[in-house]
């Protein structure tokens, strides 16, 4: 006997089937990133070669990470494993600084030394082709993790997006250097490309790090959720201290609702059912708490009829 799959169910393999492909992905560009390096011994090449390393481990901590964040929630993790993409995106962050540092130390080796490349128009074109094919995936990951709400393919997506920028202007700078014979260009294009490497990594571990910290919703978001909680809470008196965080593809709602001192348990839960339902069509993966208090716990003078948000 067969067991229906769900839309989460469907949604979770899809998620992982992209993070298996982005292996396979990174690892294709990283062969032919090595091959364009060896080629014409380039050391900006080397440097875009070795950053590809880093997308390899990274596309595969990101598999790792989501395979745990669609985890249900257990016993010891009873608000489920969410997070564990964020920690994904850290690592990430720790080893684009590393890449950058390795890069460095290749670039002072390569400005006491520069030397003319070999076969430089057949490399360039290699390595383009690389970037081209990282280009293509990298939007198709972010479209597809923001889809999602998924952190680690979102964060693999920019970070691959961003070796497609300076996969570009490597490419432009050593035409530059093949053309002027100016070899020295070669590890200042190294260097640069480190430099920004070392910027895109202390971004990526911020936003991963402000996830982690329990970070609420854009103040965009916010005003939707309150919206959608006033037009769904007929009967109640007042909404107060509405707070909101989100952990990956999970948003968490929590909020009071103050009702009549003699409404019943049952009509109170009523109302409450009919703004979760209301929140649940509107994001993905939301989980509302409600606090339910007399109407002495109001905050907005009695007789008040407006938005019941104090």
């Amino acid at each position: 006997m067969s067991v229906a799959t769900t839309p989460a169910d469907a949604a979770k393999q899809r998620v992982a089937t992209i993070a298996f492909w982005s292996i396979i992905v990174a690892l294709a560009v990283m062969s032919l990133k090595f091959v364009a390096w060896r080629m014409t011994g380039s050391v900006a090449l080397y440097s875009d070669a070795l950053e590809s390393i880093v997308n390899v481990i990274t596309a595969a901590a990101a598999l790792w990470a989501i395979r745990v964040s669609h985890k249900p929630a257990d016993q010891d993790h009873p608000f489920g494993h969410h997070k564990a993409e964020y920690f994904s995106a850290v690592l990430e962050g720790v080893l684009i600084v590393v890449a950058a540092l390795l890069i460095i130390a290749q670039v002072w080796n390569s400005l006491r030394n520069p030397v003319a490349m070999e076969q430089p128009w057949e490399g360039l074109a290699v390595n383009g082709g690389a970037a081209v094919i990282n280009m293509a995936w990298a939007i198709f990951l972010i479209r597809s993790g923001r889809k999602a709400r998924s952190p680690a393919l979102v964060a693999d997506g920019q970070h691959i997006m961003t070796d497609v920028v300076t996969s570009a202007g490597v490419i432009v700078g050593l035409v530059a250097a093949v053309v002027t014979g100016w070899h020295v260009l070669d590890p200042l294009l190294a260097l640069v490309v480190a430099l920004n490497i070392l910027y895109q990594g202390w971004h990526v571990t911020g936003e991963s790090l402000n996830g982690l910290m329990d970070r609420g919703v854009d103040s965009e978001e916010h005003m939707h959720i309150r919206d959608i909680i006033s037009a769904n809470s007929k009967g109640a008196l007042e909404v107060h201290d509405l707070k909101t965080r989100i952990a990956g593809r999970a948003t968490f709602i929590e909020f009071h609702m103050v009702v009549a001192a003699d409404m019943t348990v049952g009509e109170s839960h009523v109302i409450c059912d009919r703004i979760e339902d209301a929140l649940k069509a509107e994001i993905p993966s939301v989980r509302v708490t409600i606090h339910v208090e007399p109407e002495d716990e109001a905050k907005l003078p009695k007789g008040t009829t407006a938005v019941p948000f104090a």
